[in-house]
């Protein structure tokens, strides 16, 4: 899989399309979750996504510090459900998490992980904080890495 970065103003349309509908076709079809997506957050976002066979299968979003959380952060962490056999979920997180490193120069990242995702997100070095919350209707927790 071929990662690639960008910002928002940097996308093809093509690209742009891509990602709506795989976030979709994951966060609101596959999760049973009605929840609106596009938030305005994406065009203040550094995009990573994974392109196989040029099809985008894996995206995140990132953020610097204070424009989601106090650190920066990683959100809308999604793989294709086909995909995710390969494990491109730990190759994406890796490419974000030095992604995040590389943009912003800050180690220290927060996320909001669904509940289920606990030992994944552990497994790249994330611990969680406090007590779990509902997000959108699916339970969640705060996560840090430092």
């Amino acid at each position: 899989m071929d990662f690639k970065i960008k910002l928002f103003n940097e996308f093809t349309i093509h690209e742009l399309y891509q990602i709506i509908q795989l976030r979709s076709e994951v966060f609101v079809v596959e999760q049973d979750c009605v929840y609106q997506d596009l938030d305005f957050k994406d065009q203040k976002a550094v995009h990573v996504f994974g392109v196989k066979n040029d099809k985008i299968v894996a995206y995140t979003r990132i953020f610097k510090p204070g424009d989601y959380f106090e650190n920066a952060s990683i959100g809308r962490v999604v793989v294709q459900e086909n995909e995710r056999k390969f494990g491109f979920g730990h190759d994406l997180m890796k490419a974000s998490i030095e992604a995040v490193k590389t943009h912003f120069k800050v180690d220290k990242i927060t996320i909001s992980a669904q509940v289920y995702l606990k030992k994944f997100y552990e497994s790249h070095g994330f611990e969680q904080v406090g007590e779990g919350y509902l997000e959108d209707g699916i339970p969640h927790i705060r996560m840090n890495k430092f």
